[in-house]
């Protein structure tokens, strides 16, 4: 994905966020990080003026979707436009002449916090502290001076911060990943898209669903992701968000949603780009066939 040099990013949280380095992974070094300190704030910051795109985490692989970055998507009316997927690597960061020994409360996101249950198993003296993100607890811990203190956060929020990093690989299990979308206030499909996501209500009646997703199998089409959020003002009425690995151009899947459409209460298409997992893989294949013409 490319965006113009000096593009501004929005993303929730401090610097050295793990949304930062989602955003440099994905676009470079050469745009320009817009913090905000809220998701409401984050998916604001283009109608505001404050950012040309917006940089949001949807899922977690231990801790599932970002609910709330679900519903703003929808509320906002932007697009999606890339994805990107990073390994959350967690740290305990304190200042440099901290250590372990002298530690009483350990600080972070409760997403960070929740994600290091075996770390407080093995240190009970230790209080969790929750704050609104990994980052702003090292800001905050470095700014305090107290080596009682301590944050979980990224490695490159220590080294923005000051922070010693005490221990790392924190988290209960290595394979811990976030996934982000770049979301634009218009509508720009990549010539490689090849994933969609949409959301769409249904007839409140039995066997709605399976009427639903029957489109996508008889084309023998992949969906990747589906799951249901409650509408607000409508109890027990849910909108369901659909993954699907495919071109928005080719013919079963414009046939598939067509069909989708006209059983659908309500349609929308949330964005078609190029997944994260078809990046990776290109990326792979490019450094195996360099290393082996060198």
């Amino acid at each position: 994905m490319r965006v113009k040099p000096g593009a501004r990013i929005a993303f929730q949280g401090e610097r050295g966020a793990f949304s930062e380095e989602a955003a440099l992974k994905l676009l470079g070094p050469e745009i320009v990080l817009v913090p905000r300190g809220s998701f409401d704030a984050t998916f604001s910051a283009i109608q505001d003026g404050s950012a040309d795109y917006v940089l949001a985490p949807m899922e977690n692989s231990l801790a599932g979707s970002v609910h709330r970055s679900f519903d703003l998507l929808v509320e906002s009316g932007l697009h999606i436009i890339g994805e990107v997927v990073i390994p959350i690597v967690h740290n305990l960061i304190a200042l440099p002449s901290a250590n372990l020994a002298g530690l009483t409360s350990v600080e972070s996101h409760p997403v960070g916090l929740a994600q290091c249950e075996q770390f407080f198993i093995a240190n009970p003296r230790l209080k969790r502290i929750v704050t609104e993100d990994t980052a702003g607890s090292v800001r905050e811990i470095m700014r305090a001076g107290d080596t009682r203190r301590a944050a979980i956060a990224s490695a490159h929020a220590a080294e923005l911060y000051g922070g010693a990093i005490l221990q790392d690989h924190l988290e209960d299990d290595r394979e811990n990943y976030t996934r982000f979308f770049l979301l634009s206030a218009s509508n720009e499909i990549p010539s490689d898209a090849d994933k969609i996501s949409l959301v769409f209500q249904l007839p409140h009646t039995a066997g709605a669903l399976q009427q639903a997703l029957a489109p996508f199998a008889r084309r023998n089409l992949n969906l990747m992701k589906i799951e249901s959020r409650p509408m607000r003002g409508k109890p027990w009425e849910y909108r369901f968000y659909l993954d699907l690995q495919g071109a928005a151009g080719g013919a079963a899947t414009i046939a598939a949603l067509e069909q989708l459409e006209d059983f659908a209460v309500d349609l929308r298409i949330l964005g078609s780009y190029k997944s994260a997992e078809t990046a990776a893989n290109n990326a792979v294949k490019k450094e195996t066939h360099t290393a082996g013409g060198a």
